[in-house]
């Protein structure tokens, strides 16, 4: 990995970081803002308060992932736990969640967060989405929340990703992406590395990334704009099997 590489992942982890002492301490929330208010009232009203404010994404992937019964699921970048509590509670019991983090301060809030919400379904892992620390075949779905734009080396998530993924298994991503037409130049005008714009890819570099690690029947929707040019997507795909 590069210097710059080295330093872009660091910042993040920075702020990641600092965004999770915040809520912790009772300050609200740092770096992205929060999204809780995409998720239903329903699904907000059974999760600690502590998760909702830590939710730094730009989007619902559960929304779109279509958990079932029994699966195993796991998010990537998972921060303070919310989406990894609510997949718990869509996988029910016969079911598991993971949650995978790089830095030590969101990794204990979602521990606290999965305390207070009696979550036993739950596993949160450290490691880098670049790296993740499972076994090949694990998992039946893979989900996201505006954390692989973040990344500096995004065929490697997209290759590990599909790796840990069960053959048939699916991703169900919430991202920000930019329209073709646009240059990397041009997104980092549009908000820093860390503020899910300048490391977003487009459309069509996503898709190509996905089907180069061997994804199929990729799909990449917008549902609504976050800069000009830029969108939060859904993204969908599935490992062949």
């Amino acid at each position: 990995m590069s210097d710059q590489s080295t330093d872009l992942r660091e910042t993040v982890r920075q702020r990641y970081a600092a965004a999770a002492l915040k809520v912790t301490e009772g300050g609200g929330t740092a770096c992205c803002e929060p999204e809780s208010a995409l998720y239903a009232i329903d699904e907000r009203a059974a999760l600690p308060a502590e998760a909702l404010a830590a939710s730094l994404g730009c989007g619902n992937p559960i929304a779109v992932a279509e958990l079932r019964e029994g699966e195993r699921v796991l998010d990537l970048g998972s921060g303070g736990g919310i989406d990894v509590l609510l997949s718990a509670r869509r996988v029910g019991p016969t079911g598991r969640a993971y949650g995978l983090d790089m830095t030590d301060e969101m990794l204990e809030l979602a521990l606290a967060n999965a305390r207070k919400a009696g979550a036993t379904n739950v596993e949160f892992l450290k490691g880098t989405i670049e790296a993740i620390p499972l076994p090949a075949d694990t998992v039946d779905v893979v989900i996201s929340n505006c954390v692989i734009n973040l990344s500096v080396d995004k065929p490697s998530v997209f290759a590990e990703t599909h790796r840990v993924l069960r053959p048939g298994g699916r991703i169900g991503i919430s991202d920000v992406v930019a329209d073709d037409t646009l240059t990397p130049a041009q997104r980092a005008e549009r908000g820093d590395h860390v503020g899910c714009i300048a490391g977003a890819l487009s459309f069509a570099e996503y898709r190509a990334g996905l089907e180069a690690a061997g994804f199929e029947d990729v799909e990449i929707t917008a549902t609504h704009p976050v800069a000009d040019g830029m969108h939060s997507a859904v993204v969908r795909a599935r490992k062949g099997g």
